[in-house]
């Protein structure tokens, strides 16, 4: 977007703060400006007042423009605000000396920021495909260090009375026996675990982590409008959305003291490890991320966190249940876990005693939970706590537990299973929203004001006659924060995201700011499944704290000055054993590793081989029977043209077009874009091993090469009518994926920790690059293509080899000087003496780490021929006397040894690292 120079230029204005004030566009009426930080009177009829006996929570975030129903009263401002909040004001004071002219530039930096970082929101729905990138505002939602100070105490308190509760309820139900909880509620929601009943958790702790999703009503009052327990995400794109933002607006971040967010990361990783069963004085106590996998729609959340916050990712497969305690699957065998930080709802955990068909889970996590072996964050169970009318129950629930006052209020809710408050919300119902109480019910949240006076009835109806299974919630309209958009302020309705940790002190902590949603212009939710925004919030501290405290580091931590603290006990313990410690690599990891090299390699090798198809194709030795033999039988077997196209010598033309056809295929054929695709699909799974540069390039190689080739090959020109194909463009989308691929192999050579995963990985492209290579020199010889003179260049061309041979041996032709420097040379990263010679070296180094594993390590390098005892004599008998296929016998017969030992060697290490079972070990059942 460019800027308008006009527009700025004819506002004539001293300073950024009344360019700000010319340039934003009023609130909706009714609804609090948090750019004036006042709301615009809007006509409504009367509403009633204070809240019902219930509140309630929703997904659906409510920002239209109808008038509010037991909600807060609009405070009345009859003029149009025209001066900025104090907050605001300071914010665009600290906008520099390009101040409005420069925000356009800043907006586009942040779209190339999240881009290139790779944050995605995936959306199930999206036509366009399960990824999209994260959608982030320019300007933050400001909170003034009062506003803060009351939320965070009120969260505070919420967050111990939601523990309580659920201690309560998996305990002595008391609540349930005095009636302050409907049993309908607790134990008729499906969510409420009966084999949790009577369980206490690892530390004592049911939750260890809350968000509360608020909104500020038109009276500027804060107000709860539900709440997540189960897995609430949110925690990860707070953190990314902070790092883009502050660095964008340096300055204001730092002279608005803006608090940080480090300290109460620490607080939740610190308090799992003080409350896991792996006993006070121990200093390896293992705690992991349990993600759903790549197609969840926040995995770049879960990858994001664990990298963050030093955790292993896994996947239910990652781990079982032995003796009723968690193991993690790695390299080195079995080794425990002590603590789950779960991303996923509760059915999907346990298969043996949830759902059945979860293959998300690990069988028998809820029987490890029952005998304390170990912590999962939160306690599975919680999931009646997000009912949507359990809010209502608990200013109740706070007198009896917590002898307070619930310190934030919830918007008044109705759950319809009581009679008196279905009478009570039914004359109320046209300016209510009408939801589900329970989970999977296939109740869609309904605006009444959206409904005719038939269908109005036709729901009143339904509450009479299911009347537990809805529950009605007051409406709000929601505050309003600006945004930047056409060059101007626009203001967008916003729900605010705040998250309580518990920090294994007793004691809850309220992580300062969040994560706010805004809605579009012209929608009445907040949501990101239906293509909402977010904004990073600042929590303002006090004016006078602080002083000591410096600009924000690249993680977004603020330092203050202190006196040098004494050392914790234990501390050099733990310094020790810290020189001792390496992360473990989890045997999926290892196995997606493994074939992201392989991968890498074969996609590599399919561009080559194209290349080398084409470019043989229309040059000076298209006529070379040999040669298109050798390519067509290659190209064949490497997936790059079906086995049903005539071959080139038949038809030089049909197979052309058929090879560039095919380029793109992800279906019918495995040439490059098949294999691209697969390479994003392994590097996905290990995403958080993998820097943001490393898979931007995997991301960015994928898409140019498809849309490159759609621009000769797209939906207008199908294969069957391919006589348009162009060749040189098609040779301009190999070059361009050759590029991407350098980069690839580049990063995974210098850019990555040489653990065993990387060791498997850097296996697996060997194990594909002896495989292939040795193939294409058998089928040479079987060709007579290293006889033929075009034959004997692209197959030195082919091991990308092409300047060293003219180097050493100029212009000569002959088998020797091929197969010295193809076979034999352990200084050429493309021959097969080398191949073999890195990978014994990479199997020894990968059998000494796993020494101590129980299972114990077989000897992977059998298979593989030594090449230090190949001798050119036993694999070339110069002999003219001999035929031509005796001579070289010995040499086919090496290369399929090669070959053979490459399938072996895979399936072995797949039985060693991967399924954990040796050769002789058979399972049975599903």
């Amino acid at each position: 977007m460019e800027n308008n120079p006009s527009l700025f230029a004819a506002a004539a204005l001293e300073s950024p703060v009344d360019l700000a004030a010319a340039l934003a566009l009023p609130a909706t009426s009714g609804h609090f400006d948090e750019l004036h930080g006042r709301t615009l009177a809007k006509p409504a009829p009367a509403a009633p007042q204070g809240q019902s006996q219930q509140q309630s929570q929703s997904s659906l975030h409510l920002a239209g423009t109808a008038p509010a129903a037991a909600a807060p009263d609009a405070c009345a401002v009859p003029e149009t605000p025209a001066r900025l909040a104090p907050d605001w004001h300071r914010f665009f004071n600290f906008l520099g000396g390009e101040g409005f002219e420069d925000l356009n530039h800043r907006a586009a930096n942040l779209r190339r920021q999240i881009r290139d970082n790779g944050v995605t929101y995936n959306v199930y729905a999206d036509a366009d495909g399960p990824q999209r990138p994260w959608s982030l505002d320019l300007f933050p939602l400001v909170l003034s260090a009062a506003d803060w100070a009351h939320i965070s105490a009120g969260i505070s308190q919420r967050a111990r009375l939601l523990d309580r509760i659920m201690a309560d309820v998996y305990g002595p139900q008391q609540l349930l026996s005095l009636g302050l909880l409907p049993t309908a509620l607790v134990q008729g929601h499906p969510g409420y675990l009966r084999a949790m009943h009577g369980v206490q958790p690892a530390g004592g702790t049911f939750l260890h982590i809350a968000a509360f999703d608020l909104a500020r009503g038109p009276d500027g009052r804060w107000w709860v409008v539900s709440q997540r327990t189960q897995a609430p995400s949110g925690l990860g794109y707070l953190l990314e959305n902070r790092l883009a933002i502050s660095r964008l607006f340096p300055q204001a971040f730092r002279e608005m003291k803006v608090q940080a967010l480090a300290a109460s990361y620490k607080a939740l990783i610190d308090g799992m490890k003080a409350h896991s069963p792996a006993g006070a004085g121990a200093t390896d106590k293992r705690i992991v991320l349990l993600t759903p996998g790549p197609y969840n729609e926040t995995y770049f959340e879960h990858a994001y966190l664990a990298r963050y916050l030093g955790l292993t990712l896994v996947e239910g497969s990652d781990l079982l249940v032995r003796d009723n305690r968690l193991y993690l699957k790695t390299l080195q065998g079995l080794e425990p876990v002590h603590g789950l930080l779960k991303r996923l709802d509760d059915e999907f955990l346990d298969p043996l005693e949830l759902r059945s068909d979860s293959t998300l889970g690990v069988p028998g996590l809820l029987q490890a939970i029952r005998a304390g072996n170990v912590l999962v964050a939160n306690a599975p169970g919680s999931a009646f706590l997000e009912s949507s009318a359990l809010l209502g129950f608990l200013p109740a629930l706070s007198r009896h537990l917590l002898d307070e006052p619930l310190a934030l209020p919830s918007l008044a809710t109705w759950w319809c299973g009581e009679q008196a408050a279905l009478q009570e919300v039914l004359p109320l119902l046209k300016d209510c929203v009408i939801k589900g109480t329970y989970p999977g019910s296939g109740i869609d949240s309904v605006i009444a004001q959206t409904l005719s006076r038939r269908e109005l009835d036709e729901w009143a109806g339904r509450l009479l006659r299911r009347s537990d299974d809805y529950t009605v919630q007051a409406y709000l309209p929601l505050s309003q924060t600006p945004t930047w958009h056409g060059n101007r302020l626009a203001p967008r309705s916003a729900m605010l995201r705040v998250f309580a940790v518990a920090d294994g002190n007793g004691s809850w902590q309220v992580l300062p700011g969040g994560l706010a949603r805004l809605a579009g212009p012209n929608d009445k939710i907040a949501s990101m499944q239906q293509g909402g925004s977010s904004a990073d919030v600042w929590a303002l501290g006090e004016p006078d704290a602080g002083a000591a405290a410096h600009a924000p580091d690249a993680s977004g931590k603020r330092g203050t000055a202190h006196e040098p603290a004494a050392p914790e006990p234990g501390a050099a313990a733990r310094a020790a054993s810290l020189s001792r410690h390496k992360p473990p690599v989890t045997s999926r990891a290892a196995e997606n590793l493994f074939w992201l090299g392989r991968y890498t390699e074969r996609t590599e090798n399919a561009i080559r081989l194209a290349q080398l198809t084409l470019q043989s194709l229309s040059g000076e030795d298209q006529s070379s029977e040999p040669l298109l033999a050798w390519l067509s039988e290659l190209t064949v077997k490497n997936g790059l043209v079906l086995d049903s196209v005539p071959s080139a010598t038949q038809a030089r033309r049909v197979f052309e077009r058929s090879l560039i056809a095919s380029l793109a295929d992800t279906e019918s054929a495995a040439s490059v874009g098949y294999n691209l695709r697969a390479l994003k699909g392994a590097a996905s799974a290990v995403r958080e091993r993998l820097s943001q540069e490393q898979w931007h390039v995997i991301v960015r190689a994928e898409e140019d090469f498809f849309r490159r080739c759609e621009a000769f090959s797209g939906p207008e020109h199908p294969a069957a009518q391919a006589l348009e194909y162009s060749s040189v463009e098609a040779l301009h989308a190999l070059e361009s994926a050759s590029s991407f691929l350098a980069a690839m192999t580049g990063a995974q050579t210098d850019r990555m920790t040489r653990d065993d995963g990387w060791r498997l990985l850097s296996t697996g492209r060997h194990i594909e690059r002896l495989n292939t290579l040795a193939a294409a020199l058998v089928l040479g010889f079987e060709t007579g293509a290293v006889h033929d003179e075009g034959g004997f260049g692209a197959i030195v061309a082919l091991f990308d080899s092409t300047i060293t041979f003219h180097a050493q041996y100029q212009q000569q032709r002959d088998v020797p000087a091929l197969l010295d420097l193809l076979v034999f040379d352990r200084d050429n990263p493309r021959s097969l003496g080398w191949v073999v010679q890195t990978l014994r070296g990479r199997l020894a180094r990968l059998a000494e780490n796993t020494v101590g594993a129980p299972q114990p390590v077989p000897d992977l390098t059998p298979g593989l021929p030594d090449p230090g005892a190949w001798q050119m004599d036993d694999l070339y008998n110069p002999d003219p006397r001999l035929p031509e296929d005796q001579r070289y016998e010995g040499l086919l017969t090496r290369l399929e040894q090669c070959c053979s030992a490459a399938f072996d060697l895979s399936d072995t290490l797949s039985r060693r690292y991967f399924s954990h079972v040796s050769a002789d070990e058979h399972s049975l059942g599903a």
